[in-house]
């Protein structure tokens, strides 16, 4: 496979010192408000229609509307997006006393919003790629794991129509969840598979959290590659001094969820970083420890995106950072429709801000299932699987338990032991089920704050309607071997009589307990 990182070489040096920071204080102002809301619109339009190509109707339906509804009020008002194809670049204007809220596409690296304050002379300071390989060829195939023996299965996709027509249904799974996408991969081949909402299987949608779990992927190579140890201490450089306690924290903490930092009431709502255009070194780096390192878990996404800055720190190389998770996991794994967003600073936003279609969330769970394996290759450490599905020493107070960057479904009904899974805000999950060697991808565009799609119940249903498929395939095979053993027996001894076969048959289907 030809490197990456030769076709990856920056362009420009990062040279971000001269843009302002954004050091989040606190509290809301109305003009903060309307900032975010414009930075939302501008960040969904950009990606949405430079890295997926949606048509505005499509993300109109989708990625604008069921928004955080705090969000709402001041979103309602803004004007329409001005999307500059020419330059690849979104901007919404706000307020008349302030440049618009401007994002900005670039290939590899998706779109990155600009600072609030900041106006299109600064979009030069972005980092960017000389050269991005061109995707060639249509996602067809249906073998999603390495060394997959393809097969005919109609069992498996007479038996699935039923769970994945009613993941669509708006009702089943949760009155007025809305469905984008299911996969169902089994032995490494996909065995149901379906789309609405103008999305299809090249289309990516931004993983919102299951992106931690793909960040955690990319960390396991990084660690199987000699590059980091996630239980070293002092992990990034503006903790490493004096008397500050936050030295103490691991990237083994930071994985589980207990860095102990202060991420207010709660960690999911990074919206300065995510929609503000802030730094990760000024939004998330900068918080104080509230508890003891690996003591307390609290879900938190500025655990995940400095653990990925701790990377950047510890490789000093930013053509290698950059180009690291596509060339040492997604590219090598066939996940070439996913892309990885940075904040203008050139640090991934890896605990959201990943777009990446149904079939490449396939092929990361695959990679699970296949124990860090592709191929012949290693990929991620021979522990890695067992780490981010074995339940952290500190755990949730309620619900599914927690891994390293993956959710464990051990309270589920009907769903194997040892499963886990990737979820993300709006309805994106990817569950994985060592037990039954399948894959479940669902993706969502479910509105934010409304009924919440229920994956331990399609799951379930799912897993059943794989297991009847089984079922059933072993159940002919057995009969075909039946039917075998009989007429071998009638040919040995000669049986011409239809009596004598029918005694025959009689005799051996009493063998294994069968009449006709």
């Amino acid at each position: 496979m030809r490197s990456v990182r030769s076709v990856f070489a920056s362009a420009v040096a990062l040279a971000l010192v001269a843009l302002p920071s954004m050091a989040q204080e606190g509290g809301t102002t109305g003009l903060m408000d309307k900032s975010l809301a414009a930075g939302w619109k501008a960040s969904f339009v950009c990606s949405d229609t430079f890295v997926a190509g949606m048509d505005l109707n499509t993300l109109e339906d989708n990625d604008l509307d069921g928004i955080y509804p705090d969000f709402r009020r001041d979103y309602d008002k803004l004007p329409d997006a001005r999307i500059d194809r020419s330059e690849q670049t979104v901007s919404v204007q706000y307020d008349p006393s302030m440049p618009p809220r401007i994002a900005a596409y670039r290939p590899g690296f998706g779109c990155t919003q600009l600072p609030a304050g900041a106006d299109e002379t600064m979009l030069g300071y972005l980092p960017r790629f000389a050269a991005w390989p061109e995707v060639t060829g249509e996602d067809r195939g249906s073998a999603i794991g390495s060394n997959v023996k393809v097969s005919l299965r109609t069992e498996e996709a007479e038996r699935l129509d039923i769970p994945v027509s009613f993941a669509f249904d708006e009702r089943t799974y949760g009155n007025g969840t809305r469905t984008s996408a299911v996969v169902v991969v089994k032995d490494g081949q996909i065995v149901a598979e379906r789309y609405a909402r103008g999305i299809d299987h090249e289309t990516p949608q931004r993983t919102w959290s299951a992106a931690k779990s793909i960040t955690v992927t990319i960390l396991g190579a990084a660690r199987r590659q000699g590059l980091i140890d996630i239980d070293y201490p002092a992990i990034i450089e503006a903790w490493d001094s004096g008397a500050d306690p936050r030295r103490k924290i691991t990237i083994r903490n930071l994985l589980n969820m207990a860095s102990g930092l202060d991420s207010g009431e709660s960690g999911s709502r990074t919206d300065r970083l995510y929609f503000g255009g802030g730094r990760v070194v000024d939004q998330a780096a900068s918080k104080v420890l509230e508890a003891m390192p690996g003591k307390r878990w609290k879900y938190a996404n500025d655990d995940t995106v400095i653990a990925m800055r701790a990377f950047r720190e510890a490789l000093k190389d930013d053509n290698a950072y950059h180009s690291f998770p596509y060339e040492s996991v997604l590219h090598k794994i066939g996940a070439r429709h996913t892309t990885m967003e940075v904040d203008w600073n050139g640090d991934f936003i890896s605990s959201s801000q990943v777009w990446s279609t149904a079939r490449d969330l396939a092929r990361v769970g695959q990679l699970y299932l296949q124990d860090g394996m592709w191929g012949s290759e290693r990929i991620l450490p021979e522990d890695w699987v067992q780490f981010v599905s074995t339940p952290a020493p500190a755990q949730p107070a309620s619900g599914a338990g927690y891994g390293a960057q993956f959710w464990l479904m051990n309270n589920a009904p009907g769903v194997p032991d040892g499963t886990f899974y990737m979820s993300g805000n709006r309805g994106q999950y990817v569950v994985i089920v060592p037990s039954m060697n399948a894959v479940i991808v669902r993706r969502g565009f479910d509105v934010i704050g409304g009924a919440r799609f229920d994956i331990n119940a399609f799951t379930r249903d799912t897993l059943m309607a794989l297991q009847a498929a089984e079922d059933e395939r072993q159940a002919a095979a057995e009969n075909d071997a039946i039917e075998s053993e009989i007429a071998a027996e009638i040919e040995s001894r000669r049986a011409r009589s239809e009596k004598a076969q029918a005694a025959i048959r009689a005799e051996i289907l009493a063998k294994y307990g069968r009449t006709e």
